[in-house]
Parts: C-alpha cells; structure tokens; sequence
C-alpha cells in the first residue's frame, strides 16, 4: 500500500475508523484540572462575553500579523 492510497474503499474506512476510535479514546485526564479551574472562575463571575473575546482576539491578531 503506498501512503494514501488502499487496495479498496472497505480498507480506507477501516483505517478512517479505527483513527477516528484511537482519536477518542486517547487520555485526557490532563485536561481535568484546566477545567475545573475554568469552572470555578465562571462561578465566580470571572467570564468574558463572546463579542468582546472576538474584539481582543481580532486585536491580539492584529499585532502579530504587523
């Protein structure tokens, strides 16, 4: 099989597939802490509206695009 090309479209699937599962099932554990400290600056009221966090990002993009 030379890279990107299968013998059939099954074998393609098959391989889309089980990426798609190893994808999935990897281990976020790390990812617990981030979270619960995101949720309890957003129970504190520490939030920033979606409209104002595309202003700063726009402006932070902007700087580094100079």
């Amino acid at each position: 099989m030379t890279a990107g090309h299968f013998p059939s479209i099954e074998d393609a699937i098959r391989v889309a597939v089980a990426d798609m599962k190893a994808a999935t099932t990897a281990d976020l554990s790390w990812v617990k802490p981030y979270l619960e400290e995101a949720r309890s600056a957003a129970a504190r009221g520490e939030t920033v509206a979606l409209a104002e966090h595309r202003v700063r990002m726009a402006q932070r993009l902007g700087v580094l695009k100079r």
